[in-house]
């Protein structure tokens, strides 16, 4: 057996919450002991390893077996243990530095070029020895780029390593545009703009790109900095089709989609089947004699709220990406930018599903002389004020001659114009018509308020409930899979469905559990651990799974656990029209205000930057966009003033 094999694992420290600290402390409480300021380790591995120990002893991570009296001597090594480190790398140079590198492995290399900054030995070093050193260790360019220290010291020779080849743009990615990247990435002030642009388009025209980053290249927002125009963007776009295109001719895929149709004999509303034959492919059927018994206007908006599930029981819009419906791949694979809107495959389905609903029910509507817009008209223009004494509100509907890019064109701006429209009245109290003339910026989703104090409770970004909500809810809880017969997705499904008692919890997951039990959420009866309250679990549930709970859409139980999550700290209240994950779907379809990988398609449709290349084919798929966000903000105004009313008089609720 090799040394290497019989060699121990070496401690290294990955933060305060890795569960790998636990692993790391016979090896730790060995150091410590031994540890003398007068007998130091003379070798970078032994030192880098000290410094390891020295963090998990100043964040107070210990074995537990050590009593008070060797937790406090332990801690007392810290300035010894610091002093150590520091003379070592302080005596670093140029004489030393290529014996000093030998045998690093690679988990301390971030570790090591942190410890040769902070005691300045790039300042005693000069690049030409530093660098082909480091490169002969297996230090790559992307470690070196996270040391800020060293990109300062070097800063011609890093530029210069920079700009030696097309991959090395990936770097630029990772700094601009790619989102959760671990370690920050520091580029050479010498590095410029121009210098960031024709390296970005070498790698575009590469034979070695990635069409991950391909990808980000093309959505991102142009940034004069990373040398990211329009040009660029569009230069990208087209060769991630291409890539695209070929990938597909040359590998089969799975079947997948989404279809639609109306029954004659069928008598319930909707029929749905998951087809999985030949792929993937579900199946709705809608009965005929359904959409014709709902056809005036108000079942009309009704069925898009209720039949074609626009909305959940809280009037919380299902359309968006919310983070809860993806799955553990798509949450790890890939590579996500900054402003990208971060979408899988619950999304996608979800968003054809919806289409594909509202382009049957347009035509089924025009079928008997029915005209949609008119219906969203009728809405605002009698239905406000007749229901709710809302006068002024208007919708001019498209005309029904003329092009698809044409009444694409118009419901973009007619729906901006409803938006406009609710702000100004909940603002005033009333819609002045002539204020609403006085022009108006670009619709900020987000800002749309609501007739409503508080509608809407968020998580908090408190560690607490951040656990419970992963605890309970999340498909990598460590409480999920406690043996072949006791698993679930989640934890809170598995309590629902089982008995489960405590007993039945392994060791290392009775940690867990009794902080649920603290926490109030779970309890132990005895017989079984089980959901403490109902009306607690509904809303944690609908925070997790749509980031926000309607708040005058909870019982008044459960308006009273809101309440106490409130003082506890576990949840925040708002006021507006919509949540933020829905006014975030808004603005990924509409415009380039949160995400830079949307269709855009109110800046294009009302700039007159669309492309006519696909005809009116593509014009229709807008319009359909177009109409289900209308209504989907129809909806929600419609909630609001119902929500509203119903709380100015609690009495003809009881």
């Amino acid at each position: 057996m090799s040394e290497e094999n019989t060699a121990p694992r070496r401690v290294k420290f990955y933060g305060v919450h890795d569960m790998a600290a636990g692993f790391h402390m016979p090896r730790l409480a060995e150091i410590v002991e031994r540890f003398d300021s007068k007998d130091v380790p003379t070798s970078t591995e032994d030192i880098l390893e000290l410094h390891n120990v020295q963090q998990y002893l100043e964040h107070g991570l210990l074995p537990i077996a050590y009593n008070d009296e060797e937790r406090n001597k332990a801690k007392n090594q810290i300035p010894q243990m610091r002093s150590t480190i520091a003379r070592f790398f302080s005596a670093v140079n140029n004489t030393n530095f290529a014996s000093v590198v030998v045998g690093i492995g690679l988990e301390y290399h971030a570790d090591f070029l942190d410890l040769l900054g902070r005691n300045k030995a790039f300042a005693r070093s000069d690049a030409k020895t530093v660098l082909p050193v480091l490169a002969t260790a297996g230090i790559g360019l992307g470690k070196l780029l996270t040391s800020k220290r060293l990109v300062e010291a070097y800063d011609a020779e890093m530029r210069k390593e920079i700009l030696e080849s097309p991959r090395n743009a990936e770097h630029l990615v990772r700094k601009y545009l790619q989102a959760d990247v671990r370690e920050e990435i520091h580029l050479p002030r010498s590095l410029t703009s121009v210098d960031a642009r024709k390296l970005l388009q070498r790698y575009v025209d590469s034979t070695d790109v990635n069409s991950n980053y391909l990808g980000l290249i093309a959505t991102a927002k142009e940034n004069t900095r990373a040398g990211i125009n329009a040009k660029l963007k569009l230069r990208a776009k087209r060769r991630n089709d291409e890539m695209t295109a070929k990938f597909f001719r040359e590998n089969k895929g799975l079947r997948t989609g989404c279809e639609m149709s109306i029954s004659e004999t069928q008598d319930e509303p909707v029929v749905f089947e998951m087809d999985d034959s030949e792929g993937l492919v579900s199946r709705y059927t809608f009965s005929r004699q359904w959409l014709e018994n709902t056809s005036d206007n108000p079942s009309i908006l009704n069925n898009f709220q209720h039949l074609f599930e626009f909305v959940n029981h809280q009037v919380l819009l299902t359309l968006p990406a919310y983070p809860a419906n993806l799955g553990v791949m798509e949450r790890i694979m890939g590579t996500t930018g900054k402003t990208e809107y971060k979408i899988g495959a619950a999304f996608q389905s979800i968003d054809v599903r919806t289409l594909l609903q509202t382009r049957l029910y347009l035509h089924f509507l025009e079928s008997k002389d029915i005209d949609l817009e008119q219906i969203i008209s009728w809405f605002f223009g009698e239905y406000l004020v007749e229901e709710f004494g809302a006068p002024n509100f208007s919708f001019m509907p498209s005309a029904k001659v003329t092009s698809y890019l044409q009444k694409a064109r118009h419901l973009f701006i007619e729906m901006e114009s409803i938006a406009n429209q609710f702000d100004l009245f909940v603002q005033d109290g009333e819609l002045d018509r002539d204020l609403l003339t006085m022009g108006s910026e670009l619709v900020r989703y987000k800002e749309l308020p609501s007739l409503l104090d508080g509608k809407y409770l968020y998580p908090s970004d408190g560690d607490e409930i951040t656990g419970i909500l992963h605890l309970l809810f999340s498909d990598q809880s460590p409480l999920n899979y406690i043996n072949e017969n006791l698993n679930a997705d989640n934890v809170a499904r598995l309590l629902v469905e089982n008995r489960v008692k405590y007993s039945d919890f392994e060791d290392h997951q009775r940690p867990r559990v009794d902080f649920l039990i603290k926490q109030g959420i779970l309890e132990d009866t005895g017989m079984e651990v089980q959901l403490m309250n109902m009306e607690q679990f509904l809303i944690l549930k609908a925070l997790f799974d749509t980031q926000a709970a309607s708040y005058y859409h909870l019982s008044g139980a459960g308006r009273s656990e809101a309440d106490a999550m409130v003082a506890k700290g576990w949840a925040t209240r708002s006021s507006s029209l919509l949540t933020n994950a829905e006014a975030m779907y808004f603005n990924y379809f509409l415009n380039e205000v949160e995400f830079g990988n949307g269709p855009k398609l109110r800046n294009k449709y009302l700039h007159g930057s669309q492309s006519n290349a696909d005809g009116e084919d593509a014009h229709f798929h807008t319009y359909i966009i177009a109409l289900r966000l209308s209504v989907a903000l129809v909806i929600k105004i419609n909630d609001d003033f119902c929500l509203s009313a119903r709380e100015s008089h609690p009495e003809s609720n009881a």
